[in-house]
């Protein structure tokens, strides 16, 4: 009798046991998937955690701790890692923290390395100089470039020798956190060399340009003169006929770029009849290098220019950026007294 009591009360003790063990690992599962999925207290929009090469997932859990995210047990992250697949196999990369973000949606995107992108734009008509100085202020791309000289950014580009201006394509540009201001040059100047290659094998047979450099020089005037995209054939196809018949391009935006820092905004009548390289009113033809960033549509405007007669642009003057143009030099002295009327006009009603 007494050994059917204890072999009931060992029974009972097992029981209790079994159950007490179910309750355990019922709460523990309970207790890590509500880690996994929960959102971690402490993200938010402009937080990030930067992985480097060698950052283990304690190394990890710290940086997130001292980002002043609430982490939780090391054991959650570390059974979470291991079920997800990510144990040992955290890609190097910046990682946006924003808020609502679970340890399992922060272990993933580690794992398959879906990193936060930035972007770099290069605007169209931009000059080297303006360029430079974008990039140097650009975040967080790091900083190769700022002491070159255009010399030795050119041969860091891998073209020793070539001029920069009007090589770089303007476009917008994504990069990561580690990626350097050279990284994105260079791409920048692939992408402007596959664009003049396409614009240069699409060019009319007849076009007065002899080599790729000298579509670039004009695209790049053109880019200069106008911002409507339907009047870039227009003023491509008056250059071009300009430079047929060996008649100067004399247009103001070379002048500028041979003035260079010194230009104030105003363009005086000394500046016209001061001979420099790029004055295309003291010089016939191309000026020697672009004067900025053509973007692709300017390229294939010079590729592709408008047939016609006009000889002869100037801006309207109402502040809609676009321009008369005219074929013969009587036509343009009317369309200069139209635009100084118009000129006139906006400034009056701009006053009142």
């Amino acid at each position: 009798m007494s050994r059917k009591r204890s072999s009931g009360k060992s029974g009972l003790l097992v029981l209790i046991l079994l159950i007490a063990a179910a309750a355990a690992a019922f709460w523990g599962w309970q207790r890590y998937t509500g880690f996994a999925d929960a959102p971690l207290a402490g993200t938010g929009a402009d937080k990030s955690i930067v992985v480097v090469s060698g950052d283990s997932l304690p190394v990890v859990v710290r940086k997130l701790a001292d980002a002043g995210v609430d982490t939780g047990e090391a054991i959650e992250w570390r059974l979470l890692a291991k079920q997800l697949g990510a144990a040992g196999k955290l890609q190097v990369g910046e990682y946006a923290l924003p808020e609502g973000t679970t340890p399992r949606a922060l272990l993933e995107a580690m794992r398959d390395g879906k990193v936060i992108s930035h972007r770099f734009t290069i605007v169209e008509g931009w000059n080297i100089r303006e360029l430079r100085a974008a990039l140097a202020k650009a975040q967080p791309l790091e900083q190769e470039t700022v002491t070159l000289d255009d010399a030795a950014l050119m041969k860091a580009v891998g073209q020793a020798g070539q001029h920069p201006e009007g090589r770089f394509l303007p476009e917008t540009y994504v990069y990561t956190r580690g990626d350097s201001d050279l990284d994105v040059l260079k791409r920048a100047h692939g992408a402007m060399a596959k664009a003049l290659a396409a614009a240069w094998a699409e060019r009319r047979s007849d076009t007065p340009l002899k080599t790729p450099d000298e579509m670039l020089a004009l695209a790049s005037i053109v880019e200069k003169e106008t911002g409507i995209a339907e009047e870039r054939p227009q003023i491509a196809g008056l250059f071009e006929r300009r430079l047929k018949i060996g008649m100067k391009l004399q247009t103001d935006p070379t002048v500028i770029y041979g003035i260079g820092a010194r230009y104030d905004g105003n363009i005086r009548k000394q500046d016209l009849l001061t001979d420099t390289p790029y004055n295309t009113y003291t010089r016939a033809g191309l000026p020697p290098t672009p004067i900025a960033m053509p973007g692709a549509d300017a390229l294939q405007a010079v590729a592709k220019p408008a047939p016609g007669e006009h000889l002869y642009f100037v801006a309207v003057g109402d502040g809609s950026g676009r321009h008369l143009f005219a074929t013969t030099y009587a036509e343009h002295q009317a369309n200069v007294r139209k635009y100084l009327q118009n000129y006139r006009n906006a400034q009056a009603k701009n006053a009142q």
